[in-house]
């Protein structure tokens, strides 16, 4: 494993919000050489910052990053050339951002075919390109404590089931609330768990009208909706402690995280 010097923390879904992302580091005190960052993935599609995210995530030594499903949709564009998504769910913002530092006289545009860009991947700095190459699924540490994406599929053993289900699957999240809000012992409280907490983002607290980290029994969910409305948020593993950006209208105003 990666040997942890200072202090452990966790990271949300950025989403393009590097305003947000230098306004959490900064108020957590975080130490770019000492302390160690796990960041829960979504990194692109939102805001027009991703370069900058990257670039800012790239100065952390010690930076554990899992990939989201937007990462995923991203690096597919990386190995392929092509988009599975064609740049929706927020991905404009993620061409524009990096035909803005790449490639200033790029293109882009919207046609009765679909999407069209200029942009291709040989066009992103290799050290980009290998950032997204390198997240990882999920992180387990030595207390057992798993930090993953989505979550995973409770009805199956967690290790082997399909790649997706640990960047999509929102089932362990929502089962072990509706346990929880109905107060009841089956469900997530009742079964046997094979890990001692477990840290994810994916599905946003503002659902429930909520922007501030939401914990269901051993699960904490940290994507407090960076990606329109809400806040990223970034917490201390041990003491729980959490700091947040300010909202995301006031760092970007509501006509661009509307989009």
């Amino acid at each position: 494993m990666d040997v942890q010097t200072g202090r452990l923390f966790v990271m949300g879904d950025i989403h393009g919000a590097h305003k947000a992302l230098r306004q959490c580091l900064q108020r957590a005190g975080f130490d770019y050489a000492q302390d160690t960052l796990i960041q829960l993935g979504d990194i692109v599609d939102g805001t027009e910052e991703v370069y900058e995210c990257v670039e800012e995530l790239l100065k952390i030594k010690n930076l554990i990053a899992i990939k989201g499903n937007h990462d995923v949709w991203f690096n597919e564009f990386l190995h392929t050339g092509e988009h599975p998504r064609v740049w929706n769910h927020g991905g404009l913002a993620t061409v524009v951002s990096y035909l803005q530092h790449v490639k200033p006289d790029g293109t882009y545009s919207t046609t009765m075919d679909g999407f069209q860009t200029s942009l291709i991947p040989d066009d992103l700095p290799l050290s980009h390109r290998q950032f997204f190459n390198r997240q990882r699924l999920y992180y387990i540490d030595d207390k057992q404590r798993l930090f993953v994406h989505a979550g995973y599929d409770p009805k199956q053993n967690f290790y082997g089931q399909a790649e997706e289900n640990y960047y999509f699957d929102r089932s362990l999240w929502l089962d072990s609330l509706a346990a929880h809000d109905q107060q009841y012992p089956g469900g997530q409280q009742g079964e046997e768990q094979p890990f001692a907490e477990i840290f994810i983002g994916h599905t946003a607290t503002t659902k429930w009208g909520i922007d501030y980290p939401m914990t269901a029994f051993h699960i904490t969910n940290l994507d407090t909706g960076a990606r329109h409305m809400g806040r990223l948020s970034i917490m201390e593993v041990d003491s729980k402690s959490y700091w947040q950006s300010d909202p995301l209208p006031a760092l970007y105003g509501e006509e661009v995280v509307r989009k």
